[in-house]
């Protein structure tokens, strides 16, 4: 009777064995399938992270050009006043240049009054040839630059246009010019006569 129910019992244990080895392998496939399905996930999850901080990336370009172009839209107006500037400037490159040339060669003898006496004849002349030339054409400032001038200033020269005029036809010109030294006066009596002109 024992026996019989070991006989029984060993049975059954041998079935559930059997089943115990198909759940297994069972669980084994469905844990491998799990496996290849959570590498997959990973690499979805990877490659969302990557999505998103080229996103990111590409936002902070796009609102640093937005920024870029908003502040460079209100330099539009000033470049393109520039641009017709420099254009209108390159026209009249060439009687600009001539008056400054006639300035440093024939202007050294005279004084203000008749410099700027034969400036008006030099534009004149340049009108009736048609060569355009700066309406509002300064020579000392096209000739010299405003620190050259204040170092001039501090060595002794006086402030006068005169004085700054023959300084710039000493230091450009390519002569020995012939100037006038407005500091120069002779006195007789009372009487001031005009600058003297002398050679330097």
């Amino acid at each position: 009777m024992v026996q019989a129910n070991l006989a029984v019992q060993q049975n059954r244990l041998a079935i559930a064995n059997v089943d115990l080895q198909k759940a297994q392998a069972e669980l084994d496939a469905k844990q491998a399938e799990l496996d290849v399905v959570q590498a997959e996930y990973e690499k979805a999850m990877m490659e969302k992270q990557t999505l998103l901080e080229d996103a990111e990336r590409c936002r902070h370009k796009m609102q640093t050009a937005s920024s870029l172009i908003s502040g460079l839209a209100g330099e539009k107006e000033r470049w393109t006043e520039q641009s017709k500037e420099f254009a209108a400037l390159t026209k009249r490159l060439v009687g600009d240049v001539l008056l400054a040339t006639a300035f440093l060669s024939y202007s050294g003898p005279f004084n203000q009054e008749f410099r700027n006496l034969l400036q008006n004849d030099w534009q004149r002349e340049l009108k009736q040839r048609h060569i355009p030339f700066g309406n509002n054409l300064n020579l000392t400032e096209l000739l010299i630059d405003a620190p050259t001038v204040s170092e001039w200033n501090l060595q002794g020269l006086p402030n006068d246009d005169l004085s700054i005029q023959n300084g710039i036809i000493i230091t450009k010109a390519a002569r020995f010019p012939l100037l006038i030294d407005p500091r120069r006066r002779e006195k007789s009596g009372s009487r001031t006569k005009k600058p003297g002109m002398t050679c330097r």
